[in-house]
């Protein structure tokens, strides 16, 4: 099939990377060309913008940092929606605001052309394995043509409801990621000024209640002091603004998410907006004069 990727960032390099893995036929555009020279060595063709890529694809999958970057990319011009053809689909695999996915989609309705919001979850290491967890809104029909290009970049897609369901979903997963974190970061801080070995807590906690996901992808590093990107603390913060602005807007309190915020935005003030997420407990060892890496 003859698939566009619109976005080779840190996640969308992988990610196309395993579309051709898998056979695909890929067209791909960014605007660093650095990142499309690495993905067509790999074997994809260069699109010159968001419309070409379109004009040469029967599915197009954006990847985008943010929602003014969707709508560009799509409904701006040299966007996707000058280029694509009838019967093409449209999936968008950024992490955006509900709204503007819908507004999107309806964009493209305009067309006749079908739409899918697709956020993602697992970080960069996820999309290198293609083990990603995909929540997708849309119609249940367009979502079976495309489930089987979905699952060579992730281990699950799951339809969760009409569009903008994808990215509530995503922003549901990000409120409970970041509080897993922060969770963890507390915890190991205190167990490190307690003079206990945090690696031995984390070992013997993993495995009962409070083990998870989160707890063995990130103690791991927080521990070893590595803070090398999988998903930066300014993406976060973006993520949770969309979750404030869309919980705010239909009147649903989120105090644990407000105050999660406002830890990324100290973090973010502090320099450290580009360290890994992982990065949280950078704000509770300031706060205690406690590092958690070495301490034993």
């Amino acid at each position: 099939m003859r698939i566009g990727f619109i976005g080779l960032g840190i996640m969308g390099n992988p990610m196309a990377k395993n579309l051709i893995k898998a056979g695909h036929d890929l067209t791909v555009h960014d605007i660093v060309a650095e990142r499309i020279k690495d993905v067509t060595s790999a074997g994809a063709r260069a699109g010159s913008s968001p419309q070409d890529v379109a004009a040469r694809s029967e599915i197009v999958i954006t990847m985008l940092p943010n929602s003014p970057h969707v709508k560009e990319a799509v409904l701006g011009s040299n966007g996707v929606i000058l280029g694509v053809k009838p019967g093409s689909v449209v999936v968008d695999m950024s992490s955006i605001a509900p709204l503007v996915a819908q507004e999107v989609s309806a964009g493209l309705a305009q067309k006749g052309i079908d739409m899918l919001d697709a956020p993602v979850s697992g970080g960069e290491p996820k999309a290198i394995q293609g083990t990603l967890a995909i929540m997708v809104g849309g119609k249940a029909e367009v979502f079976e043509r495309v489930k089987p290009i979905l699952l060579k970049m992730g281990s699950s897609a799951v339809l969760c409801g009409a569009i903008g369901s994808g990215n509530v979903t995503k922003l549901a997963n990000q409120i409970i990621v970041a509080l897993n974190i922060a969770a963890m970061s507390e915890a190991l801080v205190l167990a490190a000024k307690a003079g206990v070995d945090p690696e031995l807590v984390y070992q013997a906690i993993r495995g009962g209640l409070a083990g998870s996901a989160v707890l063995d992808a990130k103690a791991p590093m927080v521990l070893g002091g590595n803070y090398k990107p999988g998903f930066r603390i300014e993406l976060h913060i973006k993520d949770l603004q969309n979750a404030l602005d869309t919980a705010h807007a239909i009147g649903v309190p989120v105090p644990l998410t407000s105050e999660i915020m406002e830890i990324m935005q100290a973090l973010r003030v502090d320099g450290k907006q580009q360290d890994d997420h992982g990065g949280i407990i950078q704000f509770y060892e300031k706060l205690a004069g406690q590092l958690v890496r070495g301490a034993q």
